[in-house]
C-alpha cells in the first residue's frame, strides 16, 4: 500500500525520534541503572557483613585505608605549611624616614657609559630583578622596604645618585615606561635587618 506524502513525513519523524531516543537517552538510562546496581551491591555487602565476619573485616579495612589517607593528607598539609612559615625570613626594622622617591633605568642618559653596572659593580641587567635602589645617605648592601608603595618587598642599596640628591631614593626598573609612570613620589622607607 503506497503512503501519502504526509504519512511518509510522519513515518520519517517517528523513525528519527526513535533513533534519537536510542542514541541519546538509552546510554544515560543504562548508566543510571548501573549506578543503582552498584549501590545495591554495596548495600548487600554491608548487609552480608553483619552475617559474614570476613566481609566485615574487608569493609573495615577499606574504611581504615580511607581514614589513613585523609590523616596523611592533613599531616602533609600541616608539614608543608610549617615549612613555608619557617622559610620566611624575619625582618627587624632598624629605622624609618620619609624621602622623595624616583625611578631610573639602565639608560646611558640616566646613568653613565656602563648603564647595567651599579656604583658597587652589581650587574642589574643580568640580575633582572627590580630590587636595586640608589641612595647616597645609606651604605651599600643596606636593605630597605618601602611599605606604602611595595609592602614587604625588600630592596638593596647598590647604586648612587648625583651628589645634589643627598636625601633621595632612586628605584631601578626594567622598563623605561614604568620609571616614567612612577614619577616623583614621597614615601616612608624602613631600613631593615633580615634575620635568618
Amino acid at each position: 500500500m503506497p503512503l501519502s506524502r504526509r504519512q511518509h513525513t510522519v513515518l520519517g519523524l517517528i523513525i528519527v525520534c526513535a533513533f534519537q531516543f536510542l542514541f541519546f537517552y538509552t546510554p544515560i538510562l543504562v548508566a543510571d541503572a548501573l549506578a543503582k546496581e552498584q549501590d545495591n551491591i554495596t548495600i548487600d555487602a554491608v548487609n552480608k557483613s553483619e552475617a559474614d565476619p570476613i566481609v566485615a573485616a574487608l569493609i573495615n579495612q577499606a574504611n581504615a585505608q580511607t581514614d589513613l589517607t585523609t590523616a596523611d593528607i592533613v599531616a602533609s598539609t600541616t608539614t608543608t605549611t610549617e615549612k613555608t612559615v619557617a622559610a620566611e625570613p624575619k625582618v627587624k626594622v632598624i629605622g624609618t624616614s620619609t624621602h622623595v622617591i624616583t625611578a631610573y633605568n639602565s639608560d646611558p642618559a640616566q646613568t653613565d657609559s656602563t648603564p647595567c653596572l651599579t656604583a658597587n659593580g652589581f650587574d642589574v641587567c643580568k640580575h633582572g630583578v627590580e630590587d636595586t635602589i640608589a641612595a647616597n645617605f645609606l651604605k651599600f648592601g643596606t636593605k630597605v622596604r618601602i611599605p606604602d608603595l611595595y609592602g614587604d618587598r625588600i630592596f638593596v642599596v647598590r647604586d648612587r645618585m648625583n651628589r645634589r640628591f643627598s636625601d633621595r631614593v632612586d628605584i631601578w626598573m626594567l622598563e623605561k615606561t614604568d620609571a616614567r609612570q612612577f614619577g616623583v613620589q614621597t614615601a616612608r622607607i624602613e631600613v631593615v635587618e633580615v634575620i635568618n
